[in-house]
């Protein structure tokens, strides 16, 4: 029995890692900085990692069975992350706790607004989400690529079955040199 529970919570890890190492490759996508603009930055790349991470939580949490349960986890191991590459720019233990309150407040924050937007399949809603919060702009203009990106991620893993998440197999749509979705 605790061998059992010890293997199943090991395999779920190595789901999760795969998973979130699938997240992070599409965030870190040259094309998200180059063709939409994304900034390069800290908080620019923290927007791609927030945006990439959701878009899963959002279709794993829609799937029925242990999809929330795997959700859960997959938000764990992105905060587990955050908390890491915090401490390696220098963030002191003291400061540690008022960090990771703010990026979990803008984590679930941004990611309610996209799904709020992309449940009413709202171009323009999460083109001012994505303005917002990525290009720090009030004219939603330049989040027009990346929201048209978005929603065919959010389509793309909505149509993926729970064998095949489980299975670690994810992808994200790609992103032609224009701006748009290829």
């Amino acid at each position: 029995m605790i061998l059992a529970r010890w293997r199943s919570r090991r395999s779920n890890r190595l789901l999760i890692d795969q998973l979130h190492g699938k997240i992070v490759a599409a965030a870190r996508r040259p094309a998200l900085y180059v063709a939409l603009g994304a900034p390069d930055t800290f908080e620019g790349r923290f927007e791609m990692m927030t945006l990439h991470a959701g878009l899963v939580m959002r279709a794993l949490s829609a799937l029925p069975g242990f999809g929330r349960e795997l959700a859960q986890e997959l938000a764990d191991s992105v905060f587990r992350h955050f908390d890491i590459a915090l401490r390696e720019i220098g963030v002191s233990d003291v400061a540690m706790p008022k960090r990771m309150k703010r990026l979990a407040e803008a984590f679930y924050g941004r990611n309610k607004a996209y799904g709020e937007a992309l449940d009413a399949d709202d171009a323009a809603m999460l083109s001012s989400a994505l303005a917002r919060n990525v290009y720090g702009a009030a004219d939603a203009g330049e989040a027009r690529a990346l929201a048209v990106y978005v929603a065919k991620c959010a389509r793309a893993l909505a149509a993926i079955p729970l064998e095949r998440f489980a299975a670690g197999d994810i992808a994200f749509p790609e992103i032609d040199a224009a701006g748009g979705p290829s």
